[in-house]
């Protein structure tokens, strides 16, 4: 066990009791180190069962569960940001198809979220020390997600629907 694998849980747990701690690094992060404008780009990641990703995040103090991806790299191309960062949180490489929402963030200033929808090339995953845990999941029916992260599956499963009418959207995610 890496010395990450075992204080992340305990992170995660304390995280959770004062999500202000989270946030106070954010402010701390986009004002010294990142650029006027931060973006963030995650993934709507498929397999080939036609399951959803998802991952839980240390750093998501109160919606751990929810869809990868992380900050987008000063020059860095968004579809190469969700890429990039499935790869580094879980050791998949995906195909980044297109993408479904651009929003700025209404609890960051001057922060962007773009989400793509992709798939995932098989392979075994294997967890960052930024995530606890991960599920394979029937899009129709995710569990409770952040809002953006709803609405990112339901532009997904539109998009998906659009080209193979295999995933209706169920009415409890509208």
């Amino acid at each position: 066990m890496t010395l990450i694998d075992r204080y992340k849980r305990p992170l995660a747990r304390g995280l959770q009791r004062a999500p202000w701690v989270v946030r106070l690094m954010q402010i701390g992060w986009r004002r010294f180190a990142q650029p006027w404008i931060t973006v963030g780009a995650l993934g709507a990641v498929f397999n080939a069962q036609g399951e959803l990703l998802l991952v839980e995040h240390v750093f998501h103090p109160i919606s751990p569960w929810g869809l990868p991806g992380g900050w987008m790299n000063r020059g860095e191309d968004p579809a190469e940001t969700v890429a990039r960062e499935l790869w580094e949180e879980t050791g998949l490489r995906v195909r980044v198809d297109r993408p479904l929402l651009i929003r700025r963030a209404p609890e960051l200033r001057n922060h962007l979220d773009m989400a793509f929808l992709c798939e995932a090339a098989p392979g075994t995953i294997k967890l960052s020390g930024e995530l606890l845990d991960y599920r394979w999941v029937d899009p129709a029916s995710p569990p409770p997600l952040m809002s953006f992260h709803r609405q990112v599956v339901i532009a997904a499963l539109s998009a998906r629907s659009a080209v193979s009418n295999s995933h209706p959207i169920h009415p409890a995610m509208l």
